[in-house]
């Protein structure tokens, strides 16, 4: 769905992406930028949940993985636009970039089950999904399938997801 979107939000990102070109940042830097924020948005999450039973605390954590997760998101799609915009697209680095946003969804999502905010059948149930949804794309591609403007419930589109049901859950509202 927001691949349809996907030119517009990148083209709102050249001008960050030209301020990390200038100041020596490349794609790399930015991708584990994104991971180690979306690693602390799983340990937000985390200790929302272990803490909701203080409310003013589990609150402040909640809101902090929302925080988190959005930067992460925000750094993932930074990363390939600076990779895109200065030529600094590579095979290791489009791997890379793959295989961490794989870890930072595993870090949420297991924050969110350890932490007790969902049921853990579903929980797991949306970190396979996660996990196939991914894989499927990317063998897709190594098969030569274009999937482009093929995909249902995409990353951006899980990450806005959780992040709008935390602020919910925030005003609350589950």
């Amino acid at each position: 769905m927001l691949t349809k979107i996907k030119k517009k939000i990148q083209s709102l990102l050249k001008a960050e992406a030209a301020i990390a070109n200038r100041i020596g940042l490349t794609p790399n830097h930015l991708s584990i930028a994104g991971v180690l924020l979306g690693v602390l948005s799983g340990i937000f999450y985390w200790l929302a949940g272990i803490n909701r039973l203080d409310p003013v605390k589990g609150q402040s954590y909640l809101f902090g993985a929302v925080v988190f997760l959005l930067s992460s998101g925000f750094f993932d799609a930074l990363d390939g636009v600076l990779a895109r915009l200065y030529k600094k697209t590579s095979i290791r680095g489009g791997f890379l970039d793959s295989l961490l946003d794989r870890y930072v969804d595993a870090a949420v999502y297991s924050g969110i089950m350890l932490g007790g905010l969902c049921d853990l059948p579903w929980g797991l149930l949306a970190l396979i999904g996660s996990l196939l949804t991914s894989y499927a794309r990317a063998r897709s591609e190594a098969e030569n399938v274009p999937m482009e403007t093929v995909g249902i419930f995409e990353r951006a589109e899980r990450i806005i997801t959780i992040a709008a049901a935390s602020l919910l859950n925030l005003f609350g509202i589950d």
